[in-house]
């Protein structure tokens, strides 16, 4: 077994136990008195800041706790060097110390920033500076040699090379001869080959001794000059070496500022960014940013070519684009830059994914540099075709008259989805656009407007429209006879086309009147946007008041002259209106349409290519009463039904919205052409080929059509019984099949003639109806079914319905069906129970429902219902159901 892990509050106590013992080991050495007690008292101070992290219970991670590791690193050398039997400890050797102690605290602070409160951070800090920069004074003491302790043993150890280390490396890879080197020689060496973190197994699996020592040469040469060359001009590897060593130099403070400018380091990491590997790129953008915190270093980055270099970056993986939006953030102050960035192809867009991204630094960082690049207004609008639309927004409630016409203007012109519609509503893009056409001159109404007409297609902004009172201005404005506003009056009509679908307009009960009286003075643009919003308003569930109003003022006399207009969009507006109209006020309707109107309806159903026209057009005919005989023999004439078996017969598998609207209508008419009045019309349906077409749509139309459908097909059976030919007829001149006999009808029947629902295969479908989810067309199926149990075919019929397990449906019905098709249900079913078979096979399963029905279903039902609990012999005949 493992063993257990240390919890982060052992660790730090361990270290504190170690600062401990160091600075106790500092005070008692017999060398150097002074320089070691001020050495203690600056070790001292890791207790009371070990105390307060102890105290931070989430500071517990992976890079924390590496970061403490390297603490119990230099805290160990420094041990071991008190321990030591040397009695004269070098004050370079002190200084080192105390750097490589800062060094490891910075690791500390830097890693656990996310952690500490302020005064931690703050007293972590001011350690950190006051280890990196401690000199201590050597002028009271005596001259003497100290030992070599060169510049590349220092570099080495930043990396907290143990003692035990050292000296195995030594022992390993020491090709030298002389026991007598010098300890700064073994230092040097051994230390420059752990810089590079070679730990003891690694070591022991080298083969070759002189590949390890062109490694430690290679290190020990690397001096302030090699790391620039190779920031410039090396490989990726020997650069991630530079920009390591490069960072060493400038935490150490052995760079400044001056040497940085002098050398051009900025543009150098700035050039390599583009091409460097993912690793490399995220190092020189953070160390970008620490040098960019020196004002005079952020111009270096300020060119076309940086900035678009590091705009690259946002689309790298999540680290380096949170870096690189934090130094665009950083450099953003700068006027050059903040007029740069946005030119750059694609960073606006990229910043906007941030900004509705999953990383909450990135994010924020994001959105304050897109708030500082709004200022732009080419910006903004480049902002808003991204998808964030506030700045947008801000320009059109505070911005200057100038910028609102360049943000409407532009608003006006996007392709907008509906989610960003529906974001500039709730944002508040309306209210100001309003108050642009109410208060603006002619170039700012027209703008507004033409940007409400883009935020009105979406349902949601019509109710912010309402409210804003635009109604009435728009209604005035078309009303306007002045020419300069006549450019207004098309978008002020397609915006009242969207607020009409909201029944929020039915308030003002004039509304639908005065648009009605503009018909005729109006271009066929702006016609056509009135009709779509009369028909809106005439289509509302509650306008029953204003359709009234629309009657006694004559809309069916002046909308009529349209079905003859050679404009499309305007005659279909037209053809909507007159629908909704014809659907509402069918009576009144039919006596305003004369034989010459019907001609044109008809000549538009054959003629034009548009579906919604002919679905519309058709519409008007399935709304006028089936009882005017006029119309159909009108209609009859002017060759409509072999118009719609066609259309009807080229329809594709797939439907539409229109498409099924059609094929509604077109089921509505033959309903027309099936009437039982007349079997001669019936016929005439026949031979064209309906019926077919009725009991296809039984299975595959929509609830209205497959009611419809079922409608006709009960009218054509109703009269089966008496158009069938008996066995012993005379009137064949050649016997039929036998498959022309019907076992319901008792009798030859065939489809074109008698109109069988056998025959047909009609029965199956009407059932599968009853089956289904959809109850809108019970009552149709249940009348078609019902003309199978007329009087004299009535066991003949029933035994087919149950045959085809059509009983339990029809229960079903009573359970689930309107009040009118549970009526007709318990018909059918006092049939059924007539014979004593079905009773005790269905019975059981009847009764539960009857029961239930007879408490809780219409009174109408009562005596019904009475019967049928009276057959299954659970209702005595004297009872007060009757």
């Amino acid at each position: 077994m493992g063993s257990r892990t240390k919890t982060f509050s052992e660790l730090l106590a361990e270290r504190q136990a170690s600062a401990g013992e160091v600075a106790s080991l500092s005070k008692d050495s017999e060398t150097e008195q002074e320089i070691l007690a001020e050495f203690a008292s600056l070790v001292a101070k890791f207790g009371p800041i070990l105390d307060d992290l102890r105290e931070n219970k989430v500071m517990d991670t992976p890079s924390i706790r590496e970061a403490v590791e390297s603490l119990e690193k230099e805290l160990g050398r420094a041990r071991g060097l008190m321990k030591s039997l040397n009695p004269k400890i070098s004050v370079k050797q002190i200084e080192e110390l105390t750097r490589g102690l800062g060094r490891s605290l910075g690791l500390v602070l830097s890693a656990s920033l996310d952690f500490l409160s302020v005064d931690v951070k703050e007293k972590i800090g001011a350690l950190h500076k006051e280890m990196m920069k401690a000199k201590f004074d050597t002028s009271s003491i005596p001259d003497r040699e100290e030992p070599e302790f060169d510049r590349e043993k220092e570099f080495v150890n930043e990396f907290g090379v143990e003692d035990e280390m050292v000296e195995e490396m030594n022992a390993k890879f020491d090709t030298s001869s002389s026991p007598d080197r010098e300890e700064s020689e073994y230092d040097r060496e051994t230390e420059s080959v752990n810089e590079f973190g070679v730990e003891d197994e690694i070591v022991e699996e080298v083969a070759e001794v002189e590949e390890i020592e062109e490694i430690k040469e290679e290190i020990i040469n690397l001096d302030i000059d090699d790391v620039v060359l190779q920031l410039k001009y090396g490989n990726d590897d020997e650069f991630k070496f530079a920009l390591s060593g490069l960072r060493s130099l400038i935490r150490d403070q052995m760079v400044d500022d001056e040497w940085i400018n002098d050398e051009g380091v900025i543009l150098i990491l700035s050039n390599r960014l583009g091409s460097s590997k993912p690793n490399n790129r995220l190092t020189i953008i953070q160390m970008l940013r620490n040098l960019v915190e020196n004002a005079k270093n952020k111009e270096k980055l300020a060119d076309p070519n940086s900035l678009s270099t590091i705009v690259k970056s946002l689309t790298r993986d999540v680290e380096e684009r949170r870096e690189a939006v934090g130094l665009l953030l950083d450099l953003s102050d700068l006027p050059a830059v903040h007029r740069r960035i946005g030119r750059i192809q694609g960073c606006i867009v990229m910043l906007v994914a941030i900004l509705n991204g999953e990383d909450p630094v990135a994010s924020r960082d994001a959105g304050k540099l897109l708030s500082a690049l709004s200022s732009n207004t080419q910006n903004a609008l480049h902002m808003a075709e991204a998808g964030y639309f506030k700045p947008l927004v801000h320009y059109l409630k505070e911005g200057s008259d100038m910028s609102k016409i360049l943000m409407a203007t532009a608003l006006s012109r996007m392709e907008l989805t509906d989610q960003s519609r529906g974001s500039l509503g709730k944002d508040g893009a309306i209210e100001p656009l309003v108050k642009m056409f109410n208060a603006g001159k002619l170039e700012s109404k027209l703008s507004a407007l033409s940007a409400l007409q883009n935020l009105s297609m979406l349902t949601e902004n019509i109710q912010r429209l309402i409210s804003s009172g635009i109604v009435v201005t728009l209604l005035q404005l078309l009303f306007s006879v002045t020419s300069v506003l006549m450019t207004l009056r098309e978008p002020a009509s397609a915006i009242l086309a969207r607020i009409a679908q909201s029944e929020s307009i039915l308030v003002n009960q004039d509304v639908a009147q005065q648009m009605l009286s503009l018909l005729n003075l109006s271009s066929p643009v702006i016609q056509y946007h009135l009709l779509q919003a009369l028909n809106s308003i005439a289509a509302h569930s509650s306008a029953s008041k204003v359709r009234n109003k629309m009657k006694e003022n004559g809309a069916i006399q002046l909308l009529l002259p349209f079905l003859s207009e050679t404009n499309t969009k305007t005659r279909t507006g037209a053809l909507n209106l007159l629908y909704t109209l014809s659907k509402y006020l069918p009576a009144e309707f039919t006596e305003q349409l004369s034989e010459t109107h019907l001609n044109i309806i008809v000549n538009i159903i054959s003629l034009s290519t548009s579906d919604s026209e002919k679905a519309a057009a058709v519409g008007i005919l399935s709304n006028l009463p089936v009882n005017d005989k006029k119309a159909t023999d009108t209609l009859k004439r002017a060759n409509l039904l072999p118009i719609l078996v066609s259309i009807m017969s080229s329809f594709p598998a797939t439907s539409t919205p229109t498409t099924c609207w059609l094929v509604e209508s077109i089921a509505g008419v033959f309903i027309r052409f099936t009437v039982p009045s007349d079997k001669k019309l019936q016929i005439f349906s026949a031979e064209h080929g309906v019926i077919p077409l009725l009991v296809k749509l039984l299975s595959s139309g929509s609830p209205v059509a497959k009611c419809r459908a079922a409608t006709s097909l009960a009218q054509l059976s109703q009269n089966s019984l008496s158009l069938r030919k008996s066995r012993s007829s005379r009137w064949f001149c050649v016997p039929p099949s036998v498959d022309a006999y019907c076992e319901i009808h008792d009798g030859f029947c065939f489809v074109k003639s008698t109109f069988c629902l056998l025959k047909a295969g009609a029965i199956s479908p009407l059932v599968q109806i009853l089956e289904g989810d959809e109850r809108e067309a019970d009552e149709a199926a249940l009348n078609a079914l019902a003309t199978l149990a007329q009087d004299e075919i009535w066991e003949h019929g029933i035994n087919r319905i149950t045959k085809i397990s059509g009983t339990q449906p029809i229960i079903k019905v009573l359970e689930l069906g309107t009040v009118k098709a549970q009526e007709k249900a318990l018909w059918i079913l006092e049939r059924i129970f007539r014979v004593e078979a079905h009773r005790v096979q269905y019975g059981e399963s009847a009764q539960v429902v009857l029961i239930d029905l007879a408490q809780k279903g219409d009174p109408k039902l009562k005596s019904t219902i009475a019967k049928l609990l009276a057959q299954l012999e659970l209702l005595q005949a004297q009872s007060s159901y009757f």
